[in-house]
């Protein structure tokens, strides 16, 4: 049976909070039914992620009639379940939906929605639930195998959409490029991948390094990235996806207008130059790195200003940028293949 899903976003439905369940619905739109949120119904998916075109907001689970499934489509700060969900998850549950989760808080270890489960007869699936436990090699990579890594200014900053555009890209131009899911959101877009974010800290390059090295028969891997390095509360998770991957290229994002740590307005974030330097500097204590490009995310901006904030940071740093969404991938898909020439084909 086909997956049919209604995607629960409950007073939080925004492109932030939401991202999630943005993501789900810009790559695989055929697969919604409708967003359930309360608060906001009649509206549609475009009205309050950007995305979805005429997909409903409805108010209740009965209002989305043949949804098999219903996905969690928040990604909050710690990962837990809020407390007035329960209810909706335990109602979804008794009408017979599989219910998908990519929070930390998992559902198969909550006696009561494992036991409903087990009543109904329907499955739980935490995405971010894992078993890795294996320490880095630091050996077995593929000569050939072009590694580009995204990293961010922020958290919720574009990196998963880039990676994936990027991708999607170059394999339209015949190129065996692949996207590698790091994240709860990249992993229900791809269908496969590692929650980094949820690794006992001593795997976590291994983890990584696993990744890589069971994609690495792809002509090109294009590794998501996760938190930023000088994050106060998620650098170590970046740390593991430089070290582990040893990319050979990144692509810095950023959105603009932004001038705060998510979530924390007490912290300054860093110039895109002081970043640029930091991450060669961290990745290049075990392999050599650089950015060869900026992935620029526009949506507090108008057209005009993405286009003089554009050029601003091209002249800034000698750099491409674009907005994916705005401009098209090309400028960051020429950067890659200009890398995979330098290192592969005129060697």
């Amino acid at each position: 049976m086909s997956r049919r899903l209604v995607i629960l976003t409950e007073g939080s439905s925004n492109p932030v909070s939401a991202k999630t369940a943005a993501c789900v619905i810009r790559y695989g739109t055929d697969e919604v039914i409708a967003l359930l949120d309360s608060t906001e119904a009649g509206k549609t998916s475009q009205d309050l992620l950007g995305v979805g075109g005429s997909i409903p907001v409805v108010a209740t689970l009965a209002e989305a009639a043949g949804a098999n499934t219903l996905l969690i489509g928040i990604a909050p700060s710690g990962g837990k379940i809020p407390a007035h969900w329960r209810p909706i998850l335990l109602e979804a549950i008794a009408r017979g939906c599989n219910i998908v989760s990519g929070l930390h808080d998992f559902l198969s270890n909550d006696a009561e929605f494992v036991a409903a489960a087990a009543k109904h007869g329907v499955e739980l699936r935490d995405v971010r639930k894992n078993n890795e436990r294996d320490v880095s090699r630091f050996e077995g990579f593929r000569a050939g195998c072009l590694r580009i890594h995204t990293v961010g200014q922020d958290c919720s900053c574009g990196k998963m959409v880039v990676t994936v555009e990027v991708a999607r890209a170059l394999s339209k131009r015949g190129h065996d490029a692949k996207f590698v899911a790091t994240g709860q959101t990249g992993i229900l877009v791809e269908g496969d991948g590692c929650p980094v974010d949820c690794v006992v800290s001593d795997f976590l390059n291994g983890a990584v390094e696993k990744l890589i090295l069971t994609n690495q028969h792809h002509e090109i891997v294009l590794l998501e990235g996760q938190g930023f390095i000088a994050h106060p509360r998620y650098s170590p998770v970046t740390l593991g996806l430089l070290h582990g991957a040893q990319p050979q290229g990144l692509i810095l994002c950023y959105e603009a207008a932004r001038e705060h740590v998510m979530g924390m307005p007490q912290v300054q974030l860093k110039p895109l130059a002081e970043l640029r330097t930091l991450y060669e500097t961290v990745a290049g204590a075990i392999a050599p790195t650089r950015v060869i490009g900026i992935g620029l995310n526009s949506r507090l901006l108008s057209a005009a200003d993405a286009e003089r904030e554009r050029e601003r940071v091209r002249a800034e740093l000698g750099l491409p940028v674009c907005d994916v969404y705005r401009h098209g991938p090309e400028e960051l898909v020429e950067a890659v293949l200009g890398l995979q020439k330098e290192l592969y084909v005129a060697n």
